[in-house]
């Protein structure tokens, strides 16, 4: 078989204010005549299905028109929940969905069974999918387990392994000699990130080993890093990574998604994504930002989207007033600046400001706010750490609540 991975869509998107429902369109048009060009038997799509876990009208219609347009190809698609993604949302339509042959698990079912998914039908399997949604705290851990913090992790990390475990063993108990792959939304030890994901399994604290992947799969398919990598297991592990840019840290990222010819083995063949639009970081001094932009010209079918970061020695209110002129008078057909910030080396400080004039809330994670806010408070080293702690787990708490 044939088999596409592919993650992390995020539909409905907005990159500071700007939406990307354009870039997801010409995704999936390109994906469409992929799987027609390479004649595609199934696509797994490892979580993180939408932006927000209530997505708007628009985000809805799109994943819907994407589902018939794959459809419409006789392609099987296996798409399972992430952290950014509501269980019982995604798995509404469940039903429906398989009346068309698609499978989607939007959260853990009671049942391990019921993520295991052969292909291309269960009288005559090739190939066993385990596909494993984003598993949230209470899928893997007792309330009861863990009474300090790195019993916590600990019972996280165990009970992500313990899930992967009873799948590969329901799939060699059920289909034995059917090479099996597994699907999966996590934090994996050593991957490099970016700066869109957002931190699950408390803080990322909890990273998943890569030798506590069960070696009976043949390949791991992995949805959360939206930078495309392998992560180094006894056997192939991967992350597609997003099909789109989704912050301007991942401007220079390869998208891609990943061939699996269980034919030829389960080593993935890389296929890079057309780049639909560019995001460009433009930094300097404020006569050189007005140099740099004014040279700038578009690349790629959609608007090219700009970050301005002005770099200057010492504060000046005047400067200040210049950049937001500049930025407000850049005036290029197919060029929009949407976001810009300043850096001052010797800054000078309001002594009621927690953040400089150089940083804007918005740029912040609120890790990042919380850390600030704790150092001007007279805590002890060990009270401090204990606080960034339940502010983690309570992050997580607020984010992955359905």
């Amino acid at each position: 078989m044939r088999i596409l991975h592919t993650a992390d869509w995020h539909i409905g998107k907005r990159l500071h204010k700007h939406y990307l429902y354009q870039d997801f369109d010409l995704f999936i048009g390109w994906l469409c005549d992929l799987v027609h060009q390479e004649q595609i038997d199934a696509i797994l799509v490892s979580g993180d299905v939408f932006d927000l876990a209530n997505p708007s009208a628009e985000a809805r219609k799109q994943y819907f028109q994407a589902l018939i347009a794959l459809k419409s190809l006789h392609c099987h698609l296996i798409i399972t929940g992430g952290n950014h993604d509501s269980p019982s949302m995604l798995d509404a339509p469940k039903d429906l969905l398989l009346a068309l042959e698609m499978n989607m698990i939007g959260g853990l079912p009671e049942l391990i069974k019921d993520c295991i998914i052969p292909l291309p039908n269960k009288e005559n399997p090739e190939v066993v999918i385990a596909a494993l949604p984003y598993l949230r705290d209470s899928d893997v851990r007792l309330a009861s387990e863990g009474n300090t913090y790195e019993d916590r992790l600990a019972a996280i990390r165990k009970g992500i392994q313990a899930k992967f475990d009873e799948a590969a063993a329901y799939c060699e108990k059920t289909y034995p000699n059917i090479p099996a792959i597994a699907m999966g939304h996590l934090y994996a030890a050593g991957v490099s990130t970016s700066e869109s994901e957002r931190d699950i399994q408390i803080g990322n604290q909890a990273a998943f080993k890569a030798e506590q992947f069960n070696t009976y799969f043949s390949y791991i398919a992995l949805g959360h890093i939206h930078q495309p990598q392998r992560v180094s297991a006894q056997i192939p592990t991967f992350y597609s990574g997003s099909p789109l840019m989704l912050s301007f840290s991942e401007r220079q990222d390869e998208k891609r998604v990943l061939l699996i010819d269980t034919q030829n083995g389960f080593e993935p063949e890389s296929i890079a994504i057309p780049q639909f639009r560019k995001l460009l970081k433009v930094s300097g001094s404020l006569e050189q930002l007005q140099q740099k932009l004014s040279i700038l010209e578009h690349e790629g079918q959609l608007n090219t989207l700009i970050e301005v970061e002005m770099l200057e020695e010492q504060y000046s209110s005047q400067k200040l007033a210049n950049l937001d002129e500049l930025v407000s008078n850049f005036d290029k057909d197919h060029l929009e600046i949407i976001k810009y910030r300043t850096q001052f080396k010797e800054q000078q400080k309001q002594s009621s400001a927690v953040f400089g004039a150089e940083q804007n809330l918005e740029d912040l994670k609120p890790k990042e706010v919380f850390e600030s806010l704790l150092e001007n408070e007279p805590f002890l080293p060990e009270e401090r750490q204990e606080l960034l702690h339940t502010f983690d787990e309570l992050k997580e708490m607020l984010t992955t609540s359905d």
